[in-house]
């Protein structure tokens, strides 16, 4: 529930606050260069001609605009040690802090050509900061950088469960489609700038609230200046951690000043004095510094307190406002105070260059250039999130209005109406059952949907058109849901005669008795009442296509209805088979083995879930069938893309083969290798998909098709072919009610993934039945099961091992013996949920919890979802 709240929060903020993200990111990723942009757009402003000559010094430059500018109010100079470099004046602006730097010649002090590009920049400045908007576009630029803030830290929390190769987390997969690549490009590049968009948040904020500055400077361990108010009036921050003082030139060492400061005289400064100082600061700072610079500032003094200061940065320095601090007194001529950057503290270094740290170049350049390409993907986010929204939203809209009956397609008024009704288990027959609505309300016809256990005699008496889909369960049974319809409307008789129906059976070939059993029950029934068949019951092998194509055809001929294709579509992911252990060393039943995978991509899924897999052909079976057939193995197919060895991986191979003259003829006769499927023992939070699997044997001896490719023949490492089906009528319930876990040999599987996330959750009324034939062999995940029976998870645990005594002992008989206990269970509101072989075990169980509940209350607790099974 935390996951989703979070996921919740995650995509409305990222739909809402993205845009504005994306314009900060964007801008700040071309603020961030600015220097470098506009000193290569304006050449001729930051570098001059050489000339065999001396620079002019601070007091020439001061003088020259006194007598050609004397309405400019210079606050400092700087003079570059470059010879080709520009110097620079700043004089006082209204309406600008720290006013205006003005680029002059440093031979002449002429005035260089103005910086192009500068407005273009405080333009860019102020989107990123306020969106132009003033304070009210501060605000909001902030509360964006808190939720920046939360998307890094949700998006982690969000994905952190789920993968911990590497792989995962950061390589991009570019062979997957559709909204599997929208999310891995999402997630995948997200993480790649969590620790940048981090950065960038945190210090985004330090200019946003005061709160967040104070905390900042606390939890570096760094004491914020306090602002002393100048005889000027202005406001300037004093260090109370100033660095000892030391007098280059002379060898002379100045005490650590305390944390006040000289108290400035009142007497303004004429302009002799300020000739005076900055003559002296110019002939001897340099030689007392004692180290090479780039560049030296000097600040015209203001006071006549014999200091002026002065700023310096180093050859190379560590970012852009890297400067270095020092005060000379012109009167004595020494330095008084020096205050090098790189003597600084770490975290004092970080909270007095905040700028450099939130742009980048504090870590260097190549981290600010990644710091750049990180700000300007922002949109990526913005525009990936948005689209896995209204993929998401899409898909809602149209299930919710199939489900309302409330469609997009215009209906034809006069068309008569068809009912649809399903019988699923497992989702497939429901999910054929929505694709032939759809279908029908493409040609504008009128369509209702129901689930065949809320269908009445009424409901059928007041129409005139049904189409029934109905799955087989377990031995040629009705799907747990539909027992109502089966025990209360089958054994009544009625006049049908206005209804014509069509019937679509879903079962597997494999079970040849019971195939496609429920659905000619259903006929049957609709038949002995006199309703009409609009064509024969059509059978449905495993979800096959070309089945489903019948069924699609035969509407189309009799209601002479332009109807699109329909199929199940079937996406298989590719997952790695990373773990294989025997599980039952020794047992007297066929080796059962714990299957890992791990994903591709990014999945969920939820506990009672089951993998499909797409099964593969042994090395050995495919060889002995190009060996049949005179084949070349490494023959290349008419696409180009394939050998014939890699194409006859997934395709039935026990078919009779008609005559051919190519390879593509071969491959068009043989269809693909049919499906398994198999309970999931694992949640998403475990980082792997677990399997049971047992090893099946046919007639002549072969390893089963998904158990012998599983267990045998696939390799560690190597690509498996998996989908994620939901099995809503297996979910846990979402609330600590006690549960009732009921199953026997690899039927654990379900009932494992079950009770881990229980345990996830903290929900400790758990109670799991598990049978096999030998203890000392067969009892598998003991030490996991022993664990939370030891720890309070699993309160009850009951085990039926048959071989271990002379009278064989199986789950059903544990339930007999613990009846009035049950009882007791179902009375606190208990669910029970049975994982197992219905041959034997589901059934027996099933006849137990009728002689014990009585068949009416388990009925009801059926219809409440409290009798819920995985049976196969």
């Amino acid at each position: 529930m935390l996951k989703k709240a979070f996921f919740q929060i995650h995509w409305f903020l990222g739909i809402t606050a993205g845009l504005i993200l994306s314009l900060m990111g964007v801008t700040g990723a071309i603020y961030s260069y600015e220097q470098e942009i506009l000193k290569w757009m304006n050449p001729n402003s930051y570098q001059v001609q050489v000339e065999q000559k001396a620079k002019l010094s601070p007091a020439e430059i001061y003088q020259h605009f006194q007598r050609t500018q004397p309405d400019y109010k210079i606050n400092s100079i700087t003079v570059a040690k470059d010879p080709a470099a520009s110097s620079t004046i700043n004089i006082a602006k209204e309406g600008a802090k720290r006013g205006q730097n003005i680029l002059i010649n440093p031979y002449s002090a002429a005035v260089l050509p103005e910086i192009r590009g500068r407005e273009f920049f405080q333009f860019i400045q102020q989107l990123h900061r306020n969106l132009t908007v003033g304070p009210i576009g501060k605000q909001i630029t902030a509360a964006c950088t808190l939720m920046l803030l939360f998307f890094v830290l949700s998006g982690i929390y969000l994905r952190w469960p789920k993968r911990h190769s590497f792989k995962q987390w950061f390589a991009l997969k570019p062979q997957l489609k559709g909204r599997n690549f929208i999310w891995d490009l999402h997630a995948v590049v997200g993480t790649w700038v969590v620790i940048f968009y981090l950065v960038l948040a945190c210090t985004g904020l330090y200019w946003s609230y005061e709160w967040w500055r104070n905390g900042m400077f606390k939890v570096m361990g760094v004491e914020r200046p306090q602002a002393q108010l100048q005889a000027d009036g202005r406001n300037k921050p004093v260090n109370s951690n100033a660095q000892a003082l030391h007098q280059a030139a002379q060898t002379q060492t100045v005490g650590r000043r305390a944390n006040t400061t000289k108290p400035a005289k009142q007497n303004t400064l004429d302009q002799a004095q300020i000739n005076l100082a900055l003559t002296k600061a110019w002939q001897h700072f340099p030689q007392q510094l004692g180290q090479d610079y780039s560049s030296i500032t000097f600040n015209v003094p203001k006071h006549a307190n014999s200091e002026i200061e002065i700023n310096f940065v180093d050859v190379i320095p560590q970012h852009e406002r890297a400067r270095n601090r020092a005060t000379f007194d012109y009167q004595q001529a020494r330095i008084t105070q020096l205050e090098l950057y790189v003597d600084k503290r770490l975290n004092e270094k970080i909270m007095s260059s905040m700028l450099p740290v939130h742009r980048g170049s504090f870590f260097g350049p190549v981290y600010q250039f990644l710091a750049m390409l990180s700000a300007l993907m922002m949109p990526l986010f913005f525009v990936t999130g948005w689209m896995l929204y209204l993929k998401r939203r899409k898909q809602k809209r149209l299930t919710l209005a199939a489900r309302q009956n409330q469609t997009q397609f215009q209906i034809d008024p006069n068309a008569a109406h068809w009912l649809i009704v399903y019988a699923s288990q497992t989702g497939t027959a429901e999910q054929l059952a929505w694709r032939t609505a759809t279908s029908l309300q493409e040609a504008h016809q009128p369509v209702t949907v129901k689930a065949l256990q809320h269908l009445s005699l009424e409901d059928l008496k007041n129409t005139t058109q049904l189409l029934c889909i109905a799955s087989t369960y377990g031995t040629g049974d009705a799907p747990d849901l539909t027992s109502s319809f089966v025990k209360k409307i089958l054994p009544q008789t009625c006049d049908l005669s206005h209804l014509r129906y069509a019937v679509l059976a879903l079962g597997s070939r494999e079970y040849a008795d019971h195939y496609c059993r429920f659905g000619h029950t259903i006929a049957a029934w609709l038949q002995r009442n006199q309703a009409h068949a609009l064509f024969n019951t059509i059978e449905v092998n495993n979800a096959n296509p070309a089945d489903i194509q019948r069924w699609n055809q035969a509407l189309v001929q009799v209601t002479q209805l332009d109807l699109p294709s329909m199929h199940i579509e079937k996406t298989f992911d590719t997952w790695t088979l990373q773990q294989r252990d025997l599980l039952n060393p020794n047992s007297l039943g066929a080796p059962a083995f714990n299957i890992e995978l791990l994903a591709q991509h990014d999945v969920h899924w939820s506990a009672g879930d089951i993998a499909e897999i797409q099964p593969e052909n042994s090395t050995a079976r495919i060889h002995a069938f190009l060996k049949q057939h005179q084949l070349d193995a490494n023959t290349i197919l008419a696409d180009g893309q394939q050998t014939l060895v890699q194409a006859l991986a997934d395709k039935d191979l026990t078919a009779p083969i008609q005559t051919f003259k190519t390879a593509d003829e071969l491959l068009a006769q043989l269809s693909p290798l049919p499906s398994r499927e198999y309970s999931i023992a694992s949640i998403p939070s475990q980082q792997v998909l677990r399997l049971v699997v047992r090893q099946k044997f046919d007639a002549q001896g072969e390893l089963g098709l998904g158990s012998g490719w599983l267990t045998a023949h696939a390799a560690l490492g190597q690509n498996i072919a998996l989908r994620i089906r939901n099995n809503p009528s297996f979910h846990l319930i979402d609330d600590d009610r006690p549960i009732i876990c009921i199953g026997n040999g690899t039927g654990l599987a379900g009932l494992m993934s079950l009770l881990h996330a229980r345990t996830r959750l903290n929900y400790t009324q758990n109670w799991l039945f598990f049978g096999e034939r030998q203890q000392a062999h067969d009892y598998f995940y003991q030490h996991t099961i022993e664990a939370w029976q030891s720890t309070g998870m699993l309160q009850r645990l009951d085990l039926a091992f048959s071989r271990d005594q002379a009278e064989k002992v199986y789950v059903h008989h544990k339930l007999r013996e613990q009846a009035e206990e049950l009882k007791r269970w179902i009375e606190q509101n208990a669910v029970i949920y049975v994982c197992g072989s219905i041959q034997g075990m589901a059934s027996d169980v099933d006849q137990a919890l009728k002689d014990i509940l009585g068949e009416t209350q388990l009925e009801q607790l059926r219809q409440q979802g409290r009798y819920r099974r995985d049976v196969y």
